[in-house]
């Protein structure tokens, strides 16, 4: 089974999406610190806009968006997710991802492409590895069939598509298929770019935390192929 596609899903209609969203622009942007949102921009390399909420002070406020909502369906969970993303500062998209995070169970496979959407507009590490870890890897492990879809996103064009790939077992621990674990780390090891390189470090830095032999092994045989990068990141608690 693949449920990977390609364009823009469409956003589902969902009356509590059209609750949402108004009462999360009021209460977000009614908080906006354009000093902080400034330097948390020059932070973030410029990816998007902010409105200059720390971590703590948004998650309050979510609380408030929140409080007398009912659970989401898949439909409502597409629709403020992609209805997030369409907002430009970031603080919405990371709205979204604490969302989908708490939700994931409430989305089938279907939802996939999605996922496949957020991680690939407006990409950076911030939302991408918190879908990937939380997200995808809750649908796969929900669905085993999607293995076939991280099989094809592994090898992606799009480095975010693939460092998904590369993390969405990070939580999975004795659950792990450590041979497509591997296999990917060996596919994507000559990639040029530090986020690649880094993701394959650090998802079997994670995983040696379940089997530091076999992470060991894997890397004593592929250390002429992996970047010095990923194999300090995976030996890093582990004896060489």
């Amino acid at each position: 089974m693949s449920v990977t596609g390609g364009g823009t899903p469409g956003v589902p209609d969902s009356s509590l999406a059209d609750v949402l969203l108004p009462r999360l622009t009021a209460v977000y942007g009614a908080a906006a610190d354009p000093e902080r949102a400034a330097g948390m921009r020059a932070y973030m390399k410029d990816v998007a806009p902010f409105l200059g909420l720390t971590t703590p002070v948004r998650r309050s406020l979510s609380r408030t968006v929140l409080e007398g909502t009912p659970r989401p369906d898949e439909a409502d969970c597409a629709a403020v997710a992609l209805r997030c993303w369409r907002l430009p500062e970031r603080e919405y998209q990371y709205f979204a991802v604490d969302y989908l995070r708490r939700h994931a169970g409430r989305c089938s496979s279907a939802f996939l492409p999605v996922a496949r959407h957020l991680v690939s507009t407006v990409p950076w590490w911030d939302t991408v590895d918190l879908l990937a870890a939380h997200v995808v890897g809750a649908l796969v492990a929900a669905d085993p069939r999607l293995t076939a879809d991280m099989d094809a996103w592994s090898t992606d064009d799009d480095l975010w598509i693939a460092r998904t790939a590369l993390l969405h077992q990070l939580r999975y621990k004795e659950r792990t298929d450590a041979d497509r674990l591997f296999a990917y780390c060996r596919a994507q090891s000559a990639h040029p770019d530090f986020f690649i390189r880094k993701a394959i470090g650090w998802a079997l830095r994670e995983y040696a935390k379940t089997d530091p032999e076999a992470v060991r092994a894997f890397v004593a045989r592929e250390e002429g192929r992996l970047a010095p990068l990923s194999v300090r990141e995976a030996l890093k608690n582990i004896s060489a």
